[in-house]
């Protein structure tokens, strides 16, 4: 969709650019970006809660619990998608951001962060970026 000629955009309307995952990203409380094998990704605390690992192919990344992210399947099946093998067994969710609005993505970054926090209190650990 070329947007310029559409008028200004609905951020809860319209579909989610990687820009836009970024922007929403970066926005959370602590959030850093660095670069993991090649890719953005998104830290709290120096651990990653979400990437543009898979951003070739139309997806933003979370890092979610295996429970959160059935819970997110299950509501919207056409937006989230674990991604294949171990690391979507462990709760890592592809978001396809062409599908997804802008406060459907920020509520499951806010999550993939939320997890992360508490995680990092849990283990009172700080990976060096």
């Amino acid at each position: 969709m070329d947007r310029s000629r559409n008028g200004p955009r609905s951020p809860a309307l319209l579909d989610m650019t990687i820009s836009d995952f970024r922007r929403i990203a970066l926005s959370l409380e602590g959030a850093e970006e660095g670069s993991h094998m090649g890719a953005a990704d998104f830290r709290v605390g120096g651990r990653i809660f979400a990437t543009l690992a898979a951003q070739k192919q139309g997806y933003g990344n979370l890092m979610l619990t295996p429970e959160v992210q059935a819970e997110f399947v299950a509501e919207a099946p056409d937006i989230f998608l674990p991604v294949a093998g171990g690391w979507g067994r462990n709760g890592a969710t592809h978001l396809r951001l062409a599908k997804a609005n802008e406060d459907l993505a920020a509520g499951a970054l806010r999550a993939a962060w939320k997890i992360r926090v508490e995680k990092n209190r849990a283990t009172g650990k700080r990976r060096k970026p």
